[in-house]
Formats: structure tokens, sequence, C-alpha cells
């Protein structure tokens, strides 16, 4: 008995000491495991490279390059930032408050510091506006309606403006310059302006002839985003076309562009790509004043018998997008809702049809009062936009093959903008450079460019500017949209494709659009 409890208790031991030595085995495994991915963090390539063509200066309120500004968007900060869907949202400055018609309140976030280690405060955003106002300036647009700036103490500033700007809130969007960085300076020619410091994730630490590299911020205030990225070579380049050569052979990473010909420099494979709407909006005007078009039937029927997919396609090439409104680019107060009234011929002469109107020796026409009148009507163009000219013809094609008689009138550039702004014409074929400012008062608001009046979308557009109430302003554009679509006081046409390719092992949320290509750096890696 004796033997079996000593053989027992050796089992026992053998097995303790059999469960130990696994016990460690997977310790060790896993600290391994745990080191083993510690070291793939660690062999992840924290390094992004962008390119620069044609570099004037890094300063991003002087320079005019369009590559400086969107990297610009990682070293300098506005007060108000936009999201993903351009919605209005808070950077530097935490709140916002219209107090009069032509008066906003800002309250600026503290404990923010340059990349330098001063302080910022009210003094930069006055200094920055100052610089705007006198210099030529991509972003002086954003300031043109500013009479002057209050500090009302270091992190609240007064906004004077010399009218009423709806949504003035999305014209904050303007890089902030440092003044003490600038202070007895000569602002546009100081060599400060190779390395201005900025508030942003990264900031400049070296500048050379042929590339800078940007480090991360340390000094940065949203301390909440961790930033994988640890440094950003931006390569210089003398040509678009020399910085597209790098990006195809794998020396950039990441390449933004309009440019329609992307693929011949690059080709189709070796990256990943995105493409959206871009800022560029081209749309038919109706004069709602002019003796036919004041008909919504006629408008509608015109709207009814245009096929955008084939402008597009035949003229384009595919290379934009059509377009059913102004904001149909991703905006935030426009999604989920088409204002085309779609191609639909038979829709077309049903509702010219039920209007009175008879088709008649290939033409349409209606008498009232004994008076006969046929739907023949000018479209005005600026001649030297051969592209508009060809859009232009492609429209009086598809009218005429349903009755509707279009005369192209061709105008000089000031002959286009004279007959614009005088109304005399009856459809103008127009373009738009989009702002971030959802504002519809060029469309809808007093001197509109159709000369349209309707009480309710008038009511809309006093609503929305005296309300920050997203729900209202929301619920406000879904019943604008509607009545467009109804009313057709314009026709939206197409818009330009905007293109961000990057590099196939860059891996992230990637998700830009025109305003921002950077959306989620923060956990990007190769």
């Amino acid at each position: 008995m004796k033997s079996n409890w000593i053989r027992y208790v050796f089992i026992i031991f053998i097995v303790i000491l059999l469960l130990f030595a696994i016990f460690i085995i997977r310790q060790d495994e896993e600290v391994k495991k745990q080191e083993e991915q510690a070291n793939s963090q660690e062999e992840k390539i924290k390094e992004l490279k962008l390119g620069i063509a044609s570099l004037d200066t890094i300063n991003p309120i002087l320079s005019n390059n369009k590559n400086v500004q969107d990297i610009s968007k990682l070293i300098f900060e506005p007060l108000v930032t936009l999201t993903a869907d351009y919605k209005a949202e808070p950077c530097l400055a935490t709140q916002w408050a219209k107090q009069s018609d032509n008066s906003y309140l800002i309250k600026l976030r503290e404990n923010v510091r340059w990349s330098n280690g001063e302080s910022f405060t009210a003094e930069d955003v006055r200094f920055t506006i100052d610089r705007l106002k006198e210099v030529s300036s991509i972003y002086s647009y954003n300031v043109q309606n500013v009479t002057g700036i209050d500090i009302v103490d270091d992190y609240t500033v007064k906004i004077n403006l010399d009218k009423e700007i709806p949504f003035f809130e999305y014209q904050l969007t303007f890089p902030i310059l440092s003044k003490d960085y600038y202070e007895g300076e000569d602002f546009k020619n100081t060599g400060k302006n190779a390395s201005p410091v900025g508030t942003g994730k990264y900031k400049i630490e070296t500048v050379e002839s042929s590339y800078l590299i940007l480090t991360k911020n340390t000094s940065w205030w949203n301390k909440e985003k961790n930033l994988t990225i640890e440094n950003i070579t931006v390569n210089l380049y003398s040509s678009i076309g020399e910085l597209y050569n790098s990006f195809k052979i794998g020396n950039i990473d990441l390449v933004a562009t309009t440019n329609d010909n992307l693929q011949e420099y690059i080709g189709t494979i070796g990256y990943s790509s995105k493409e959206l709407k871009g800022r560029e909006h081209t749309f038919l005007a109706f004069n709602t004043q002019n003796e036919i078009l004041k008909r919504q039937e006629v408008r509608k029927a015109i709207s009814y018998s245009i096929d955008k997919e084939n402008i597009v396609s035949s003229i384009f090439g595919n290379k934009c997008y059509s377009s059913s409104f102004p904001l149909d680019y991703g905006n935030w107060l426009a999604q989920g809702q088409d204002a085309s009234s779609g191609y639909n011929v038979e829709q077309a002469k049903q509702v010219l049809t039920d209007n009175g109107w008879v088709y008649r020796s290939g033409n349409w026409q209606k008498t009232e009062n004994r008076k006969t009148q046929r739907i023949a009507i000018n479209l005005l163009v600026k001649s030297s936009d051969s592209s508009k000219v060809s859009v232009a013809e492609n429209i009086k094609q598809q009218l005429e093959s349903q009755g509707i008689h279009i005369n192209i009138v061709q105008a000089s550039n000031d002959q286009y903008e004279k007959n614009l702004n005088s109304k005399s014409y009856d459809i103008a074929l127009c373009s738009m450079t989009l702002s971030p400012s959802p504002n519809l008062n060029t469309y809808f608001g007093d001197g509109n460019i159709a000369n349209y009046y309707n009480e309710e979308t008038s009511n809309i557009m006093n609503e929305v500017k005296n309300t920050t109430d997203e729900n209202i302003i929301k619920e406000k554009y879904v019943k604008l949209i509607e009545i467009y679509k109804s009313d057709v006081p314009y026709i939206s046409l197409y818009n330009n494709k905007y293109t961000v390719v990057y590099n196939s092992a860059l891996v992230g949320e990637i998700t830009p659009n025109w305003f921002n290509q950077f959306y989620g750096i923060e956990g990007w890696y190769k």
C-alpha cells in the first residue's frame, strides 16, 4: 500500500511538473507573440511621401499652388474645418454665435500652442485676417466682407461684416498664421516663409532645395489622436508631369488632382484611387421672367428632354459626373435626395400636352387670346469656352429633336457677363466654383441668376440664415430641393471629377473630399 501511495504521489508530482512546464511554455509563447506584434508595428513604415510641383511658397495664404493648399492642412489649422460630408466643425474656434446680421462672436480654443511653443491667441486671428485683406490670396474671398475684428479677450474675437452673410462660419476655413512669428518682418518677402510655424498635426522640420520634411508636432493640442505617421517627406518637382511620373515609380504615396488625363501619366495599375465630384458645377439657368420660360411646364419639358449622361459620355468621355443639384457633391444637406426630373421624353410631351401645348409641323405651340406662341429659345454661352459650346450644341440637338427650338448665342466673356448681370438672356449655360458654404443665395436669394422668385423658397432662405439648429436647416433644405425639382428654375448638368490616387500599400481609412485629402491620417501606415 505504501509503495502505491508513493507511486501516486510521484505521478501527481510529474503531472504538476508537466502542467507547470506547459504554463511556462505558453507564457513564453505569449510573450514572443506580443514581441512579434510589437516588432510588426515597428516594421510598419511610418513615413508618408507627398509631392509639390512648381512650389512658390509654403506660406498657405501667399501660395497659389494647389499642392501647397492641400498639404498645408497638415501644418496649419483654420478656425472652422469641414467634416468629410462638408459640415462645419470646430477647430481653433470652439464656438461661434451670430450676434447681429453683420457680426459674429468667436470663442477660441485655449491651451493651443504653435509648433515653436508660443501660445495661440486672438491676436493671431486678427493678424491673419488683416494679412488676407492686404495680399492677393486664394482665401481673400473668405474675408472680403470683414470690416473689422474686435478682440474681446485673449480667446474671444468679434468679427464685423459689411452685410449679412448666411453661413458665415463656413468662410472661417482659412489657415491661421502666427503674429509673433512674423512680428517686424516683411510678410510677403521674409525668409521665414520657407518654414512658417503652425498649430496642426505636423510641423516643418527640414527645408532643402528638393524636399521638405514634416514631423509630428509634439505641441499639437489634440492629444486624443495618436498619429501613426512619424515623418512626411514632401518632394519638390519642377512640373506636374514630373510629379506624376514620381508617383508612377513609387516615390510619392498620394496625389489629388482634377486632371482628366491622369491615366495617361500614371497608367491604370499599381495603385488605388477614389473618385468623387469636384467643385466645378455646370448648370442651365432659366430666365423665369421670360415670356416662354416663366411657364413651369416649359421648364419641366426642357428638363425631361435633356439626357445628361449623353453629355457626360459624348463630350467628356465620362470624365465628369452628371449632377442634379448644386450641393449633390456629398454635402450633408443634399444626401439621399435626387433633385433631377430624369430623362423622359414621353413625360416631356405629356407635361406640355396637359398644359394646352400642341405639337404641329415639328413645333410645340399654344394659342391664347388669339395669339400663338412657339417654343423657340436663345441659349447663351461663352464663345471662348469650347467645351461649353459643345455642350450647348448637344443640348440644342437634343431639344430640337423634341420640337423645342434653340438658337445658340455665343458671346464674348465681357458680353456674357453683361447679359447675365442684366438678365438679358433666355437660358444661360453657367459654371460656378462651389464654395464650402451651403449658402444658396446665388440660386434662390434676391437678384439670383434665374430672376426667380418663390415665396416659399424666400422664406426658407430667411429661416436657415437665422438658425444654427442643424435639424431645422436639414429639414428646410429637404423642402428646398423638392421645390427645385418641381419648379425647375435651373437644371444642374455636371460636375468635374476630383481624383485621389494612392499607393496600394497605404493602409487606413482614406476618405478624401475636395476640401481635405487627409481625413483619418492618424491611422495611416504602410
